[in-house]
């Protein structure tokens, strides 16, 4: 991999980091008051906060963090093909809400999968956004 190609994959990095960290942000600031409050259940409000992270997170996801890379001539694909992802980011963030709030498994709190939905998700789905849908 040359230098050139080294410096865009990790401008792209920092630029994912960014606007993950800012819909994760988006999803938890939906996802927290539902859920500690009980509200909702928590993987209702899952959902909720995945909607909201997953329609901001295109936006900015296409039109800065893979800017440059890859090719926009298909735009269904593009969108049909990030909204697949979201939908692993969603499953991966049901598996940890479930996991780790279900009383059949750790029954822990509200607040336990926000680290790996944090930690762990943004690196898988920046690899498949990278690749596959902006690629």
């Amino acid at each position: 991999m040359g230098q050139r190609a080294v410096s865009e994959l990790f401008g792209q990095l920092v630029r994912f980091g960014m606007v993950g960290g800012f819909t994760t942000g988006l999803y938890a600031l939906v996802y927290s008051p539902l859920a500690k409050y009980e509200v909702t259940s928590p993987q209702v409000a899952n959902i909720c906060g995945y909607l909201v992270a997953m329609a901001t997170g295109y936006f900015l996801h296409s039109r800065w963090s893979f800017r440059g890379h890859g090719t926009r001539d298909n735009p269904v694909r593009t969108t049909s093909r990030f909204f697949l992802v979201s939908l692993v980011s969603y499953a991966l963030n049901a598996f940890w809400v479930f996991v780790l709030t279900d009383s059949r498994m750790f029954d822990g709190e509200w607040w336990w999968p926000l680290l790996p939905i944090v930690l762990v998700t943004p690196l898988v789905i920046f690899a498949l956004n990278r690749r596959w849908v902006f690629g």
